[in-house]
């Protein structure tokens, strides 16, 4: 699907003939885009855009180059992360050509239904293809950050969970396997948002290069440079908030060996509680004819309760010593 925009006051307006249009679209943003919409594309602005097998490449050669006079850059975005902990990730490749932008998906970040309907309603700017990446972009780093929001607080609740306490004392029969597995959710988003950045902060250096080469104004490179300064104290942030889901992780583990080391110790106390009566029951319960307790009339009493007496000693003293 191919949406055309045009510039109307400084606010971007969707047109929904691309050929009659031709001359004045500022940005087509293409999303699962078929054979066809892409050779149209190719056709009318005489670049060829890489294919999505080319759009998944790592290598920074790939992803950020100047083609035909056209700068092609790919970063991966996140989508679905509203719904979804486990949001995709997938490239996005940006084409400036010229005064036009062109923009190749293969899926739906929320900032590319954001920044449309805002830059629609209000003036933002908008003039060319560089000035509509430069407020995309801004959307997109925005989105992140809305994320990391959301997953700070996410991640301050699991540590309350994981430290509550009563009367001084860690909490027993807490559900660590659900603690674990929301940590490695939140694991799993903070490398793949750190992953999103560092792709991003590689494509604001590359724009911030073309940008000086082709001359662009001075307010659209004072723009990169902030959106710069943001991805890198976002990842900053990120860089955090991972090795803080890491300190969780190791302190559950830790909560984990504590209650199976009590679980253990409980044992380990009721064994030795028990081992005097059984030695006395094991003494009394041998079969030797010459027994002076065999014929007593308060024989049976008298062992039962040299056993519970036995019991009780130990027990006392564990719990004297705090080991109960």
């Amino acid at each position: 699907m191919i949406k055309a925009f045009v510039v109307e006051s400084g606010r971007l307006r969707l047109v929904d003939d691309l050929d009659a249009h031709k001359a004045d679209i500022a940005w087509a943003d293409l999303h699962e885009p078929t054979r066809e919409e892409v050779a149209t594309i190719q056709n009318w602005l005489g670049i060829e855009l890489p294919s999505r097998d080319e759009m998944e490449e790592i290598e920074i050669s790939s992803r950020l180059y100047v083609e035909d006079g056209a700068y092609f850059m790919t970063a991966t975005v996140p989508a679905k992360t509203e719904v979804d902990e486990d949001p995709i990730m997938a490239p996005v490749t940006f084409v400036l050509v010229g005064s036009r932008l062109v923009t190749m998906r293969y899926h739906d970040p929320r900032a590319f239904r954001i920044y449309p309907q805002r830059a629609e309603k209000a003036d933002t700017g908008c003039t060319t293809g560089d000035t509509i990446l430069i407020g995309l972009l801004e959307a997109l780093v925005d989105r992140i950050a809305d994320i990391l929001e959301r997953a700070a607080r996410d991640i301050e609740a699991l540590s309350r969970e994981i430290f509550r306490t009563r009367d001084g004392k860690t909490r027993g029969g807490q559900d660590f396997q659900s603690l674990l597995t929301q940590i490695g959710r939140k694991e799993d988003l903070a490398s793949n948002i750190r992953d999103s950045l560092t792709s991003l902060q590689r494509l604001s250096g590359f724009f911030a290069h073309a940008a000086t080469t082709a001359k662009m104004n001075k307010d659209v490179r004072a723009r990169i440079k902030t959106l710069s300064r943001d991805v890198l104290s976002i990842a900053d942030h990120t860089t955090f908030l991972s090795q803080k889901v890491n300190f969780l992780l190791d302190a559950t583990l830790g909560m984990i060996n504590i209650e199976q080391n009590a679980i253990i110790k409980i044992f380990s106390v009721a064994a030795v509680i028990f081992l005097p009566p059984t030695l006395v029951a094991s003494i009394y319960g041998m079969n030797f004819d010459v027994m002076p307790e065999l014929n007593w009339e308060y024989g049976y009493p008298f062992g039962i309760g040299l056993m519970i007496v036995s019991a009780i000693l130990p027990y006392l003293y564990f719990r004297r010593r705090g080991w109960l």
